[in-house]
């Protein structure tokens, strides 16, 4: 008698792993490598980027900077702002706005002005940020200047007498002798907690001596 195996045992083996579980078969092939990304062409006709104006951030910058012109221009002297080039609007409605007191009116009709501002653009402007830094430099170097002289007063009033020799030698034509008059009266006030009459008019003899170059005072 012929021995047949079982039909079970006819069927593709299957290989078992050593905890009698079986392995499973790959059901689907791998995943395909990527592709590299195609470039993507822009329609001529569409608009670019720079079709559709500037940024939000550059639009809020824009008006930071117009804002911020025109409460300079409201800290101005009514002498200084005749003297520029305005347009006719802008010049009533900084009128209107010194006139407000109330913190909260004044910050609305500031914005407001800032508002007409934006209206005329930045050219009309462009001389008025001109002079207003022009301005502002020169105001700059007048308090440089202004620091340098009570430096050299200060060290006028010291016990070293480098100071006086060192400003003589610079402007020969001084008045010493009533130079060094102001120099004890102005240490006898300083001592004696007096008003500085000496000590002011050290600094307007100081401020009229003609200058020699930058940075010529004693400092």
């Amino acid at each position: 008698m012929v021995n047949r195996l079982p039909a079970s045992l006819w069927s593709k083996p299957r290989w078992i792993k050593p905890n009698g579980l079986t392995a499973p078969t790959r059901t689907s092939d791998p995943p395909p490598y990527p592709q590299e990304p195609q470039p993507v062409t822009r329609n001529p006709t569409e608009p670019s980027d720079e079709d559709y104006g500037p940024s939000r951030t550059q639009q809020r910058r824009e008006a930071l900077a117009v804002l911020t012109l025109a409460t300079q221009l409201l800290e101005l002297p009514a002498s200084r702002l005749a003297r520029l080039a305005l347009p006719d609007d802008v010049r009533h409605e900084i009128d209107v706005t010194r006139r407000i007191t109330a913190h909260i009116a004044r910050k609305r009709q500031l914005a407001f002005l800032a508002k007409v501002m934006r209206r005329h653009g930045d050219e009309a402007f462009a001389s008025v940020r001109a002079e207003l830094g022009e301005n502002r430099e020169k105001h700059r170097q007048e308090n440089a200047a202004m620091h340098r002289l009570e430096a050299t007063r200060d060290r006028l009033l010291g016990e070293d007498e480098t100071a006086l020799a060192e400003l003589i030698a610079q402007h020969p034509q001084i008045d010493r002798q009533h130079l060094r008059s102001l120099i004890r009266q102005a240490r006898v006030e300083r001592d004696g907690n007096k008003p500085p009459r000496a000590y002011r008019e050290i600094f307007r003899l100081l401020r009229e001596l003609p200058e020699s170059g930058p940075g010529s005072d004693v400092a």
